[in-house]
């Protein structure tokens, strides 16, 4: 989900979730142990009113907190942007945001839902937006 708005922090974003900002952490982590030699360039991580985004040269990953927008007891979504529409079970939807970027997205609700699948798909996103 990508939202514009003021700066903000993680903890302002998942306010209402602590679980959703323990989950962040755990991608931040994620992405901290695939490090530079996976993608080169620094990791950027901005928070603003809906979402902390990472970024490289731009965005390719978004968490964020579905009970802010609707009726859910996720506590955490991550959001995947990809030049391909990847086709799996575990993604809740798959939206097209411009002519050659897919936005993936995948509902959290555990670490465990951050295996090796979800870390190989984030580090083609890092890939493709250095």
């Amino acid at each position: 989900m990508a939202g514009r708005g003021t700066d903000s922090t993680p903890e302002a974003v998942f306010s209402g979730s602590p679980r959703g900002l323990d989950l962040f952490r755990a991608v931040e982590r994620l992405l901290e142990t695939q490090g530079p030699a996976a993608a080169p360039g620094p990791l950027h991580v901005r928070a603003t009113t809906s979402q902390v985004a990472f970024r490289a040269r731009r965005g390719f990953a978004y968490v964020w907190w579905p009970g802010r927008y609707v009726r859910s007891t996720v506590p955490a979504a991550l959001s995947i942007a990809l030049h391909e529409r990847l086709s799996s079970p575990r993604f809740k939807s798959v939206v097209r945001v411009s002519p050659s970027l897919w936005m993936h997205h995948l509902e959290l609700r555990s670490e465990e839902d951050l295996d090796a699948e979800v870390a190989d798909w984030l580090r083609r996103a890092r890939d493709e937006a250095s």
